[in-house]
């Protein structure tokens, strides 16, 4: 289907041309009929099928063709993250560019100034808000942002949001919404605190299924079982072995992402972190060179998992397991994007097999097995026990400083 079958609003249309877009998703094929046609949506979608523009694009096309408050926020999209609000916000750049719609994302982790035009466009009034619970709720509460004219509201990367625990927040932000409105919830998994969400504020939705908990098949998989002190010089021997483009290594935690990333740093690699630790400022550069390709290989923790929309990526490592499926399909699906082919290795210690056996039963099939290169020594074998520990005379002749 053609994005000129939809009867989008001419500006509209400039714009989508000017960005090179021209046949739908089946999650836009899906999704768009039914939003133009002012029903609520529950949407599953794994990541990568093009779902936000699947809200964006109606949203626009129903606030340039019908009647919106100037002096009011018209559409508000909660997200979970800060990247992914500034995701949305270039995508709007670029769709909305033709167009007289104004936006603003309101987000933590920035200074005095910005909350100060945040609370300028809040206050005045401007078509379509992105924001993460938190900021919103710091705004709602000094009593000057102006929801009246509100008629749309989005919850994108919804379970995302539960597992951070802003049920609560999200609740407390939609009572301060106007009763009568389209609501579209966008979910990658459907638990059933999505569906208990769901039955709070949606109204006889449209339900859309896309692939839900299954990565694109263009992705070659693959997994490691390793100790823990030979992951860092297996990253090393992967990165050595060709020239990739675009690398994202995800870790568990921050400490190991700062770990990982100084002994490639001193290794020579052109490599940038993203972390809790860092100033927003800072992220959002590092983000930017990985983007521009200053930076081939980013280390990450799950913050990314969701939040970055980069289209060349050919190699993803699960540098520790991730916490469950679901979030081993966000990361790994952050390569083989734009119908492109990737690969995603994961590495897998003696105390994480359970938990990555339950990943390939979600996944319904086993990942295949690669081999740890001889030098490295003997690494684990699948099912090995949790209490399975490399021998101290292998640890101490092989990785110590």
């Amino acid at each position: 289907m053609y994005f000129s079958d939809f009867g989008f609003d001419d500006d509209l249309m400039d714009g989508i041309d000017a960005m090179g877009y021209e046949t739908a998703t089946p999650v836009q094929e899906q999704v768009i009929p039914h939003i133009i046609a002012g029903r609520d949506i529950i949407a599953a979608a794994q990541t990568g099928t093009g779902k936000t523009a699947a809200f964006l694009l109606p949203l626009l096309h129903k606030l340039l063709t019908g009647p919106h408050d100037d002096h009011s926020v018209n559409a508000m999209i909660i997200v979970p993250t800060r990247e992914l609000a500034v995701q949305i916000t270039q995508a709007l750049e670029g769709i909305a560019y033709y167009t007289s719609i104004s936006f603003i994302s309101v987000y933590g982790g920035t200074g005095g100034a910005l909350f100060a035009s945040e609370r300028k466009a809040l206050e005045t009034g401007v078509d379509i808000v992105i924001c993460t619970p938190g900021r919103m709720i710091s705004h709602l509460n000094m009593g000057y942002v102006k929801l009246g004219g509100l008629r749309y509201l989005v919850l994108d990367e919804a379970d995302r949001m539960l597992d951070m625990g802003f049920y609560e927040d999200i609740i407390k932000i939609i009572s301060y919404l106007p009763g009568q409105r389209q609501n579209l919830l966008f979910s990658a998994t459907m638990p059933p605190a999505i569906r208990k969400l769901a039955n709070t504020i949606l109204v006889n939705p449209a339900e859309i299924n896309i692939a839900i908990s299954k990565p694109p098949e263009q992705i070659a998989q693959g997994v490691f079982y390793v100790y823990e002190p030979q992951k860092i010089p297996l990253v090393k021997h992967i990165l050595q072995q060709k020239e990739f483009a675009s690398v994202l290594v995800f870790c568990s935690s921050k400490l190991s992402v700062r770990k990982l990333y100084d002994e490639l740093k001193r290794s020579r690699f052109p490599v940038g972190n993203i972390q809790s630790d860092l100033e927003q400022e800072q992220r959002e550069q590092v983000l930017l060179d990985f983007k521009s390709k200053k930076l081939k290989i980013l280390v990450a923790t799950d913050i990314l998992s969701r939040g970055i929309d980069i289209e060349d990526i050919d190699l993803v490592i699960n540098y520790d397991v991730p916490h469950d499926g679901e979030d081993y399909i966000h990361r790994i699906g952050r390569t083989a994007r734009a119908a492109t082919k990737g690969t995603a290795y994961t590495f897998v210690t003696d105390k994480e097999q359970f938990k990555f056996s339950k990943i390939e039963k979600l996944l319904g099939k086993e990942v295949p097995r690669q081999q740890v290169p001889e030098q490295f020594g003997a690494a684990p074998m699948p099912g090995a026990a949790a209490d399975n520990k490399p021998k101290k005379k292998y640890r101490k002749k092989k990785f110590t400083k």
